[in-house]
């Protein structure tokens, strides 16, 4: 599998399909590409080309805990980086939970790379926002604070990468405690400033400014309950909006299963939404 460094990182990547529209994919949490992987075939039978890739500090892409104040500004300027080298500019970018962040937050701050918005399992409210937080940063801040960053390697997410890449154990060790910390902490901040919001991340203000179309699918689970797919397609002035998953099910954090089952159903709408929004452009 192909890799690119950008801005300093090695990022690995995979391009499905040969010829058509550019589509650029991001799963959820701090998965790797296999997250969309199946969605991303689906896409590339039906005539585009497909970018997946782990992120910088997923899947097996290198470790990098610098150039940025937020986790998620990290990763679109890594996003754009990556749009250049491959000449896959303008794109449409696709995301689910985390990724549905980043792919709101890349159309906010590189419009130009944006030719429109596949997101689903849209990520609001106050359940997400104290999870979220505590998974993606305090439940390592402890770690580093308890045991070092021998303890951050031993976490569950940080074993995956470095069996993955066995050079990110280095990597990480090398960091130091202080700056981990110090860096999970920044990251956490700029998350929770953005929590409070129907959509987490961005503003309502920001969501109205993003023109460009979109279709937007929202989950039904704690994390992702409806109401903030819905929040988002009320803003978003050329926002189409589908159900795929109608049982709201607030008694589960994540309901991966349900969305897992809907594989098809999802890349079907997504397919459909691509070729009207390519024809009338």
């Amino acid at each position: 599998m192909p890799q690119a460094t950008v801005r300093g990182v090695e990022i690995n990547y995979e391009v499905l399909g040969e010829r058509g529209p550019w589509v650029a994919l991001q799963p959820g949490g701090r998965r790797g590409l296999e997250g969309v992987a199946s969605l991303g075939e689906k896409l590339a039978e039906a005539g585009h080309r497909v970018l997946v890739y782990d992120r910088r500090n997923c899947g097996i892409s290198g470790i990098s805990f610098g150039g940025g104040t937020s986790e998620n500004e990290v990763w679109v300027a890594d996003l754009h980086e990556l749009l250049q080298q491959l000449d896959a500019a303008p794109a449409f970018i696709g995301g689910s939970s985390s990724g549905c962040r980043l792919a709101l937050l890349a159309a906010l701050r590189h419009r130009a790379d944006v030719r429109g918005l596949l997101l689903w399992r849209v990520t609001g409210g106050a359940f997400a926002a104290q999870r979220l937080a505590q998974n993606y940063y305090t439940q390592f801040i402890e770690a580093a604070d308890q045991g070092g960053m021998e303890a951050v390697c031993r976490t569950e997410h940080f074993a995956e990468l470095i069996a993955g890449n066995s050079a990110n154990r280095a990597r990480l060790m090398s960091i130091g405690v202080e700056r981990f910390v110090a860096v999970m902490k920044e990251w956490r901040q700029s998350f929770n400033e953005g929590a409070d919001h129907p959509v987490i991340g961005l503003s309502p203000a920001e969501l109205r400014s993003l023109t460009m179309p979109a279709c937007i699918i929202p989950g039904g689970d704690g994390t992702h309950p409806r109401a903030a797919g819905q929040a988002a397609h009320r803003l978003m002035p050329n926002a189409e909006y589908h159900e795929v998953v109608t049982e709201d099910r607030p008694d589960l954090d994540v309901a991966l299963e349900d969305w897992n089952a809907k594989d098809g159903l999802l890349a079907a709408i997504f397919i459909d939404f691509l070729r009207r929004t390519q024809h009338r452009a």
